[in-house]
């Protein structure tokens, strides 16, 4: 090989060796309450003071939601309080599929990192994208490009795709960051970013992500510090038929044993049987869901949508008692999904949805614990009431599915999920209406006869 040849070899060799692709990290944390300032380990805080903040940014494809904050809310600094805050958001209309929007930073940057980030509880917390960036100075360059036009083949370089969907088995509900850099230092250097947003799931028309912020830095800017990045614990378990779920301990690592060993054969073995419980025409029950003992969460349990959070301090006192008890309660409501009922239709009470939970968990999971029994002195005590929620309705429930309708389970939770339910429907189903049985119930409980059968 001659010598030009050789350094030529040995030039291309270096030039390659200095290009490294580029990077997307992609993190969450489970927060109901959520993290100061977006702190979510392992991804830049927001900046406030950015070039996306002085950046003039449009709305090119797709329609704002009316209930969701103006385009200003991405740049703005100001981030959401809670998980569930639609003005301090920014997000595509309902029942579309998202869109695009275009930032243009007033002259050509060289870019060193872009960061995105979400928060909400459930399906609207992840982020799917495609980022594109341009210089504006492409032959045939289309600054404000529609879909189904491809940015790729109008002067735009495709940067990074994104997609946080996968996350710890769920939707990837929670405070969502994402930060897209090259490890060797620069992005390139654009004037245009382009964010192709698509929604997170089509099963209902509330899939459109809740965007909070958008920061680009350039070269000169430093970002945030992370937040220091913990040892993750997760356990994910795939049942046969592919229903698959993660159990985190992240938070709470002394947990862990127990999680393995007791808790995780309960959930293997009761999903699948409230699945098959549970049905309506036309429903799947989700397959994919996740349990986290998490301190963002202060109280017992709690389910969003496909995400079950737990108070590791209430657990840790109740691990021989009723822990996996109330895990099985919230099981029941990952799979009621009553959230998603038809345009139009009758919300159901809450006190009848959490007095199936309590009636499943008493009286088919753990009916050696007695837990819903009712002694005769309390029949007239006026906090006994069939609509009393929890463990009073569980206890009237028994009684009614006991004496009238042994199917009585299967059609409430039919009629509830389709948007159907009506205090008539008592009557349909026994011929009684719901306070002749409650009355009878009252006397039941008066002749002892509310205790559940011994084992």
């Amino acid at each position: 090989m001659n010598t030009s040849l050789r350094l030529t070899v040995a030039s291309l060799a270096l030039a390659l060796s200095a290009q490294a692709e580029v990077k997307v990290v992609t993190k969450r944390i489970d927060a109901a309450r959520g993290a100061a300032n977006f702190a979510i380990p392992g991804v830049p805080s927001p900046h406030g003071d950015d070039l996306a903040a002085k950046a003039a940014l449009t709305l090119v494809d797709g329609e704002r939601d009316a209930n969701g904050g103006d385009l200003d809310r991405l740049t703005d600094g100001q981030l959401p309080k809670t998980s569930d805050d639609p003005s301090a958001n920014f997000f595509f209309a309902q029942g579309s599929d998202g869109g695009r929007l275009l930032l243009d930073l007033g002259d050509i940057k060289e870019l060193k990192q872009i960061n995105t980030y979400s928060w909400h509880r459930a399906e609207r917390g992840p982020q799917v994208y495609h980022l594109y960036a341009s210089d504006g100075k492409a032959d045939g360059f289309a600054q404000k490009l529609k879909r189904p036009d491809d940015p790729a083949k109008a002067g735009w370089k495709l940067v990074a795709s994104v997609d946080t969907r996968g996350q710890d088995g769920g939707r990837g509900g929670g405070q969502v960051g994402v930060s897209i850099f090259d490890p060797a230092g620069s992005l390139g250097q654009f004037r245009y970013l382009l964010l192709d947003v698509n929604r997170t799931e089509s099963q209902d028309p509330f899939g459109n992500t809740f965007l909070s912020e958008i920061d680009v830095l350039d070269k000169i800017a430093e970002p945030n510090a992370e937040a220091p990045v913990a040892e993750q614990i997760l356990k994910s378990v795939q049942l046969e038929d592919g229903t698959r779920f993660t159990v985190e301990t992240t938070e709470a690592p002394d947990l862990t044993d127990w999680a393995q060993k007791d808790l995780i054969p309960v959930m293997e073995k009761w999903y699948p049987i409230l699945v098959k419980m549970l049905p309506s025409e036309g429903f799947t029950a989700p397959r994919t869901f996740s349990v986290n003992f998490t301190n963002e969460y202060q109280g017992v349990a709690a389910t969003a949508g496909t995400r079950v959070m737990c108070s590791p301090p209430w657990y840790r006192k109740n691990l021989k008692g009723e822990g996996i008890g109330s895990v099985v309660h919230e099981l029941v409501h990952v799979v009621q999904q009553y959230g998603r009922i038809p345009r139009g239709g009758q919300r159901p009470p809450g006190w009848l949805v959490e007095g199936m939970c309590d009636y499943i968990r008493w009286y088919l999971y753990e009916p050696q614990s007695h837990g819903a029994d009712l002694r005769p002195s309390q029949a007239n005590d006026a906090r006994i009431k069939y609509d009393g929620s929890y463990r009073v309705t569980a206890n009237f429930m028994n009684f009614v599915i006991t004496k009238y309708d042994k199917d009585l389970l299967k059609e409430v939770n039919a009629a509830m999920r389709q948007g159907k339910y009506t205090p008539e429907f008592w009557k349909t189903r026994t011929g009684k209406s719901v306070e002749d049985l409650a009355a009878e119930w009252k006397k039941s409980i008066e002749a002892g006869e509310a205790m559940t059968k011994k084992s």
